[in-house]
């Protein structure tokens, strides 16, 4: 994984292949491991930003989703595969709520991949680039776990930037690494609009309340 081979599969095949795979009620993280196999973790950090790019929710997901992209990005940037906990891997999660969710993502991604293609590769090559790209998925990651599933695009934003890092790393596309650091960008100035505008809130109210 750590040495980013271009994958052969495109996401939207990853996605079909791994809803052709999808059996029973629940299924758990390390089954959607093993259904993703030989193309990597990149393919699956990509693939666990899906249910965030959608207006739908399921309960928990951003949470484990979130953890087992920051672990992933860990691997990324000590150049060695991830721990990930037991607890975290075997987690139920609704199988037909996250199949539909798959299922409307890959479209999604179809039209994204449609102009991907290998450019500005002194984003995507070399040790120290791969090291820093994994501290940008990390950041994604951890972005994805705030609290803040209800407010628009809280979810959203993160997860196209870790959606971007990801392919653009595994097909080498430079431009689509610098749109996921653009990306996380937006993402942190909005969380400090955000959090402007609740401190503001607070102040208002107190002084309401205290005149």
């Amino acid at each position: 994984m750590t040495d980013f081979q271009d994958s052969s599969e495109s996401l939207r095949g990853a996605l079909m292949r791994t809803i052709s795979q999808i059996r029973g009620e629940q299924v758990t993280l390390r089954e959607l491991v093993q259904m993703i196999g030989e193309q990597g973790l990149l393919l699956l950090c990509a693939l666990l930003t899906i249910p965030f790019l959608l207006p739908v929710s399921i309960p928990g997901v951003s949470t484990v989703f979130g953890i087992a992209i920051i672990l992933i990005s860990i691997g990324i940037i000590t150049n060695r595969a991830p721990w990930l906990p037991e607890r975290l891997m075997d987690r139920p999660l609704d199988a037909d709520k996250l199949n539909g969710i798959l299922k409307r993502g890959a479209d999604m991604v179809a039209k994204i991949e449609r102009v991907i293609r290998p450019r500005l590769r002194a984003l995507t090559d070399g040790a120290f680039v791969n090291r820093l790209n994994g501290f940008g998925i990390m950041a994604g990651g951890i972005l994805l776990i705030f609290p803040l599933g209800l407010i628009p695009f809280s979810n959203t934003l993160p997860a196209f930037a870790t959606l971007f890092l990801c392919l653009g790393i595994s097909q080498r596309d430079g431009l689509f690494v610098l749109f996921g650091y653009l990306t996380l960008v937006a993402t942190v100035i909005y969380f400090a609009v955000l959090a402007y505008l609740a401190l503001a809130a607070g102040q208002g109210l107190a002084s309401f309340f205290s005149g």
